[in-house]
């Protein structure tokens, strides 16, 4: 399970979270977005260490653009508040796990 983010609960729930949020930026008409979405709910329901969340950047491009966010898919990996790891592009299960698991 994911939480969908806003820009009214994207601090509460990515800056001011216990856990490491794994956010995935992506937008309906992303054909590559919609392929990734099952792996993105599998890391989610197998690693409940982390949080998972997602941002719709056709809702909220400044936030995406926060982030430097020039293509999606792309995911990005926070501890305590902080970005410390991102993945652009449609990506095999592995390699998320290795961005989490860092």
């Amino acid at each position: 399970m994911h939480i969908e983010l806003t820009s009214d609960n994207f601090d509460k729930e990515v800056f001011k979270s216990d856990k490491p949020v794994l956010v995935d930026f992506w937008a309906d008409w992303c054909g590559p977005c919609r392929m990734l979405a099952p792996v993105v709910e599998e890391i989610a329901d197998e690693n409940p260490q982390i949080k998972v969340a997602k941002l719709n950047v056709s809702d909220y491009p400044d936030i995406a653009g926060k982030f430097g966010v020039m293509s999606i898919p792309t995911l990005i990996f926070f501890k305590d508040g902080e970005a410390v790891d991102a993945s652009v592009g449609l990506v095999q299960k592995s390699v998320i796990q290795n961005l989490i698991s860092r």
